[in-house]
């Protein structure tokens, strides 16, 4: 255990994290996603939501402020009725801790999936909300040390 950091955030989630370069991806997705199967690296964190791995990762990860959208949503598939309430779940979450106006981006599902395949990593949740995958895209740490 180390002080400052969440007990959410595994080993090698802070691993994966910690190697991650300006730009790199990392996606937190849904327990309906097959990260199995579109992971590079696949974390498992089963057993928490999206919402409060995002809680525990943004204090110590930037989202980078050299493009217009750092954050991504897999859109919902036209004609599906869903509601997507943790949306804006998400949006207060990345505003508590970054000031990019307009960070989100709506990706179509299978647009998303390929992307996904490309990130650096996978972090699988047991989240129950339908369309709750995003990604973000990592930026620079330019505090003074």
């Amino acid at each position: 255990m180390l002080k400052g950091i969440s007990s959410l955030i595994s080993p090698e989630l802070i691993k994966i994290l910690m190697e991650m370069g300006h730009s790199d991806e990392i996606v937190f997705a849904d327990g309906n996603f097959p990260a199995a199967s579109h992971a590079q690296r696949l974390v498992r964190c089963d057993g928490h939501g999206v919402s409060e791995l995002l809680e525990a990762v943004l204090p110590l990860f930037p989202l980078d402020s050299y493009v217009e959208h750092p954050v991504a949503l897999m859109a919902v598939t036209p004609g599906d009725p869903v509601e997507t309430p943790i949306w804006e779940h998400y949006r207060r979450i990345v505003a508590k801790y970054h000031a990019q106006p307009d960070a989100f981006e709506e990706i179509e599902r299978f647009a998303f999936y390929e992307r996904a395949k490309r990130a650096y990593a996978v972090v699988s949740t047991g989240e129950r909300a339908l369309y709750a995958n995003i990604i973000l895209k990592k930026g620079v740490v330019s505090e003074p040390y």
